[in-house]
């Protein structure tokens, strides 16, 4: 029987004092949120150390959140600061002695990321690294003596200073790309080795031995190749020989060395044109291998794998995606049968740590976001370590639930929904649609209230909140992921629409009152329900959503991945299915009032696909549209000021077209109240 034990930090109690009053959670409240970003076990599993996030104030105007550095004790669950003010770091880990922990970032007078050490008996930061390109990632040698870490290098070329002072200053697209080297930083000396000389590494991690690095290395440093075209590699130490370890295909994600060095256990996509790297794979040590020698040890498993460790020499831990479920699995080398550590419906978390019989990871449950939990694999004690938003207790939030329903063809579809705070049975309700990206993703039961992810906002508000994991959506095995091949936009969205139509059925939502919105696929969603099937929906909010899958395809920095795990066939093979699934093409006569919101440095959908949509229906359409850019921002927004911008002015979109009897010939004030005092 698993079990949670809730440990709470002293001196967060004061933390109440904005929320003691019974409230509903408001746009406002996420900038009250601390959330846990990272938590690492010592070597001894005596502490842990975790980051703190902590929302950067608007009046500071933008840039990036701070984090804090805290030391957890794990028997005592008493924890104290180790760095606090306004600090960036990431990448915490713990050399191997356990003495020290180091992260990345700058302190002091350092211009560009470094590797800092600091001292778990004292001391401030200290930078063990000095690279004048700035450091990407790093991990510890076994010995400590060592980091290696992987920075940025020009192939050389460029236009002299000189002529650029005189504003010559042309760019060259996508050639003289940077390369992502690996390098070996000796902690004694302070020298550094390079050890390799191009391409492009994303991830990589010593052996048990220290004599050889893994790494995931692709030909160029793209966004595309990062996701499609990486592969395992064996570099040797001594010789700094790169050979590739095996001909994996497609997506590739976690790794891991067994203990004894023998063994790699891998995460990765089946195929070329599978979207999930979500199958688990075992294979030796031994480079030059075919694909093929690979044992899959999730074929047919209806989830996805999130990341592997290794609990021995012949035993691998998982955790997975099952559903809107986490679990954490075991499987012995040579077995077939998995064995269940700890069961779906616990924690939503994705990566953990290890030692010894404890694991360690930051977990979020419906109630609460990110935490330090801590999971005893002997005794299976779950155990919330931390608390640091305890004001939540006193914030009236919608009861919050997995849904399972029949889409037409009968396939079983899995979402989460969420029920309007002080619901009502008999009643119907205003429903919202979210949508979530990818489709190569999928919504967990887990906290799901963001600045871009409405939850208990909206059901404070009074909405059912309906988060569907259409097909296509990980989590659910290989072929669910592959089901939209080669025609987007057409039965996936029915399965939406399947799921409205169930709740319509149960007296649970009105049918006239349905909003939808998301963000990249789940912003062509909300733009396909805007114009192709507008007479489902009463408002809609793009969000950096495709809007004209040609143009789309023409100009995406990642135009492999698409070709590859959604559409398998060119534009020019089928030009007529590709704009028939674009919502550009049902743009004349929309009745759907559509908010569409944009940053306006996006690469990945880039910003014309809002105009496209904005343009169409302001000229074909009968129902009110505005455009908002975001300066600044890309596929979303990273800066506060947007993204309070964006909570607030979707709401008021979808309460003046779903909860008001406005005309829907006129608009909400394009001016917003930013309520900025509740922010003090």
């Amino acid at each position: 029987m698993f079990f949670i034990r809730c440990v709470l930090l002293v001196g967060l109690s004061s933390l109440c004092t904005p929320f003691c009053a019974q409230s509903v959670f408001s746009p406002h409240a996420l900038f009250k949120l601390q959330q846990v970003s990272e938590a690492i076990l010592s070597p001894d599993g005596e502490h842990i150390a975790y980051s703190l996030t902590l929302e950067r104030p608007i009046s500071e105007g933008k840039g990036s959140d701070y984090r804090e550095l805290h030391l957890l004790h794990v028997a005592s669950g008493k924890s104290r600061p180790f760095i606090t003010g306004k600090h960036t770091f990431r990448s915490l880990q713990w050399s191997p002695d356990g003495k020290q922990i180091s992260f990345i970032g700058k302190m002091g007078m350092t211009s560009r990321n470094q590797v800092f050490g600091m001292p778990i008996d004292g001391g401030a930061p200290q930078p063990l690294t000095d690279e004048a390109a700035g450091i990407l990632s790093y991990s510890w040698h076994p010995t400590g003596k060592k980091l290696a870490y992987v920075a940025l290098r020009s192939p050389g070329g460029g236009t002299p200073s000189g002529l650029v002072r005189l504003g010559f200053d042309a760019e060259i697209y996508e050639e003289g790309l940077n390369y992502r080297l690996l390098f070996v930083h000796d902690l004694t000396s302070g020298r550094s080795l390079q050890m390799t000389n191009s391409g492009a590494i994303y991830d990589f991690a010593w052996s048990p031995t220290g004599d050889r690095i893994l790494a995931q290395i692709a030909p160029q440093n793209l966004v595309d190749d990062s996701y499609m075209f990486k592969k395992l590699n064996i570099i040797d130490f001594s010789t700094g020989k790169t050979t590739q370890l095996i001909d994996n295909p497609g997506k590739l994600t976690s790794m891991a060395w067994s203990p004894d060095g023998n063994h790699i256990a891998f995460v990765s996509a089946v195929d070329i044109s599978d979207p999930v790297s979500g199958s688990l794979y075992i294979i030796s040590s031994e480079p030059g291998q075919s694909f093929s020698k690979a044992r899959n040890y999730t074929d047919g498993f209806e989830g996805s794998v999130k990341t592997a460790s290794w609990l021995d020499e012949e035993t691998v831990l998982y955790a997975s995606d099952e559903s809107v479920d986490i679990t954490l699995s075991s499987i012995r080398i040579g077995k077939k049968k998995r064995k269940i550590l700890l069961e779906g419906g616990q924690v939503i978390f994705s990566t953990f740590q290890r030692s010894e019989e404890m694991l360690t990871f930051v977990g979020n449950t419906p109630s609460h976001p990110g935490e330090v939990y801590t999971f005893d694999m002997e005794s299976q004690e779950l155990t919330q370590q931390t608390d640091h938003n305890p004001w939540l207790q006193n914030i009236q939030m919608g009861r919050q639930e997995k849904i399972s329903y029949k889409a037409r063809d009968g396939l079983r579809i899995d979402g989460v929904l969420i029920y309007p705070v002080n619901y009502q049975e008999g009643q119907r309700y205003p429903l919202l649609n979210y949508i979530h990206g990818g489709p190569e993703s999928c919504v967990k039961n887990g906290w799901a209230t963001r600045y871009s992810m409405w939850g208990q906002i909206a059901a404070g508000q009074g909405y059912f909140v309906f988060m569907p994991n259409y097909r296509a959506s990980s989590g659910r095995g290989v072929a669910y992921a592959k089901a939209d091949h080669m025609d987007l936009g057409d039965e996936e969205f029915n399965d939406v629409l399947d799921g409205m139509d169930y709740l319509v059925e149960q007296g649970m939502v009105d049918n006239d009152r349905i909003g939808i919105g998301g963000g990249s696929y789940g912003g062509y969603f909300s733009a396909w329900a805007a114009t192709k099937h507008t007479d489902r929906f009463a408002a809609s909010v793009v969000f950096v959503g495709i809007s004209n899958q040609i143009s789309k395809r023409n100009c995406t920095d990642i135009p492999y991945e698409d070709y590859h795990v959604h559409w398998r066939i060119w534009t020019y093979e089928d030009v007529d299915l590709i704009y028939d699934r674009s919502p550009v093409k049902y743009a004349k006569g929309s009745k759907t009032p559509t908010l569409v919101l944009h940053g306006k440095e996006d690469p990945r959908v880039i910003p014309t696909q809002s105009l496209e949509l904005y343009r169409q229906l302001k000229m074909h359409g009968d129902a009110p549209v505005r455009l908002v850019w975001y300066p600044g921002e890309g596929h979303g927004n990273r800066n506060n000021p947007a993204q309070l911008d964006y909570a607030i002015r979707t709401m008021d979109w979808f309460n003046y077209y779903l909860k008001g009897n406005n005309d829907r010939s006129e608009m909400p004030s394009k001016d917003l109240d930013y309520g900025l005092e509740q922010l003090k």
